[in-house]
């Protein structure tokens, strides 16, 4: 599932170009069970399968074990249950110099593993079939804070979120299109309207479309 999405586009350049390192680890691999069996069914009786400890240990603690003289690690479980993802966590953990993700699947892992674990991650409130596509998600969205992934700094800088707000809008040519036109300060050449003409786009739209944005940018400013 991960060949395809981290040998593409800004992720496989960025590979290549040793910017940053992804290694998928099969669990299974780890199992001790003749069948590579990973889960169980759940003490006390219900639906589903639950993903079993001893393997889920051993893969953690094959990571864990090499950390090399003054790298930064971060062990993060994906799953429905974990704190919102966020530009604010994005940002912090691009600071780390190597993230462990574990994917959940089934009814999720072993209770017991959650003591390995350092952060708890839920990409929405909804449930999906495995945690792969989350780490995906997550892989992407760290990958893009490093620096040199993206070509322009400023791209990722003038993104939605990262300064609390939504991204201003965006045009090319042509300047008419069905009879709508671009806004005449963006063809000004007057690149100081043109910046005040994009803040106040960009505080006008989160506005309108996220207050919630608006009152959180204001309890951070007033240190509230």
């Amino acid at each position: 599932m991960f060949e395809s999405p981290f040998n593409e586009s800004l992720i496989g350049k960025a590979k290549e170009k040793g910017l940053l390192n992804i290694n998928a680890i099969d669990i299974r691999s780890f199992s001790k069970d003749k069948r590579k069996k990973v889960d169980d069914k759940p003490f006390g009786g219900g639906a589903g399968m639950v993903l079993k400890p001893e393997p889920v240990y051993a893969a953690l603690k094959s990571l864990t074990a090499r950390k090399k003289r003054g790298q930064t690690r971060r062990v993060i479980y994906m799953s429905p249950q974990g704190s919102p993802l966020n530009n604010s966590i994005v940002k912090d953990l691009s600071k780390y110099s190597h993230l462990v993700i574990l994917c959940g699947h089934y009814e999720g892992v072993d209770e017991r593993i959650m003591r390995f674990i350092d952060d708890e991650i839920s990409i929405g409130d909804y449930v999906l079939t495995g945690g792969e596509i989350p780490a995906m998600v997550l892989v992407d969205a760290v990958a893009r804070m490093i620096k040199g992934v993206v070509k322009e700094e400023a791209s990722v800088k003038n993104d939605s979120f990262y300064n609390g707000l939504l991204d201003y809008p965006h045009y090319t040519r042509p300047s008419v299109f069905k009879k709508m036109q671009v806004p005449e300060v963006l063809l000004s050449g007057d690149h100081k309207k043109i910046d005040e003409w994009r803040q106040k786009q960009s505080y006008e739209r989160t506005k309108k479309r996220r207050p919630d944005l608006i009152k959180q940018k204001l309890k951070i400013e007033s240190g509230k």
